[in-house]
């Protein structure tokens, strides 16, 4: 097993510089292995070459939509993040077939970004739609878990001198730092496919490629690029 190394400044662990209540996605809270091998599958996974690697992960987390689940992004999944605001959230509400997809139908807990908003804060256009996805979701029978207020805290502490105006983090850094947060130092590097930092304008996408590059540089996780037809 690789030594974890010393970590930069930026990366918050031994968590010097986290806020004192935020609340990592910790092993015993996410049916995590505390030292088992975890690889987080973004939506740009590479084709082929890491079908293999993702399958023998003990745990397997990815996003949304999971492109690639099931073919060339391997067949295993234990946890699903799904993204409980916006334009995206309410077209899965809308979608009756959506708990019959077979990511979904595969996961065995989902985690949702966003802290769910109060009625009042979520006026005049609603944005947040946690209190449906939960309603949605709860068939299933499977564990839910929120990433709260201070964990978006801690994600805008870390971006927020890389960024201009204030950060967005995505859904995929946001979960990546609950997972390296409540991981034990000793534990081996957290393996990452399918993040080609690239999308949605509004998320800081060049800070998110530097932490990441940080956290790899100090051992605590390891960045498989995707293929470049896919980045």
């Amino acid at each position: 097993m690789r030594p974890a190394r010393a970590l930069p400044s930026r990366f918050p662990y031994p968590l010097p510089h986290v806020l004192p209540d935020v609340d990592p996605l910790s092993a015993g809270r996410a049916g995590l292995p505390a030292d088992g091998a975890l690889a987080i599958v973004g939506n740009a996974p590479g084709t082929g070459a890491w079908e293999a690697a993702i399958d023998a992960a003990d745990s397997v987390v990815r996003f949304n939509n999971a492109p690639g689940f099931g073919a060339e992004a391997g067949h295993r999944i234990t946890h699903l993040a799904l993204v409980n605001r916006g334009g995206q959230t309410r077209e899965w509400l809308a979608d009756r077939n959506f708990l019959k997809r077979p990511v979904v139908r595969a996961a065995q807990a989902f985690i949702l970004p966003f802290p769910m908003l109060s009625a009042e804060q979520n006026v005049p256009e609603p944005i947040c739609w946690t209190r449906e996805l939960l309603a949605l979701l709860q068939p299933l029978g499977c564990p839910v878990l929120l990433l709260p207020e201070t964990l978006h805290q801690q994600a805008n502490t870390l971006l927020g001198p890389h960024t201009v105006g204030h950060p967005n983090p995505s859904t995929g850094f946001l979960v990546t730092l609950a997972l390296l947060l409540g991981r034990p130092a000793s534990a081996r590097p957290v393996q990452a496919f399918g993040f080609g930092f690239d999308g949605w304008h509004g998320h800081p996408w060049a800070a998110e490629r530097a932490w990441f590059a940080e956290a790899e540089a100090a051992g605590r996780i390891h960045v498989h690029p995707p293929s470049p037809t896919e980045r």
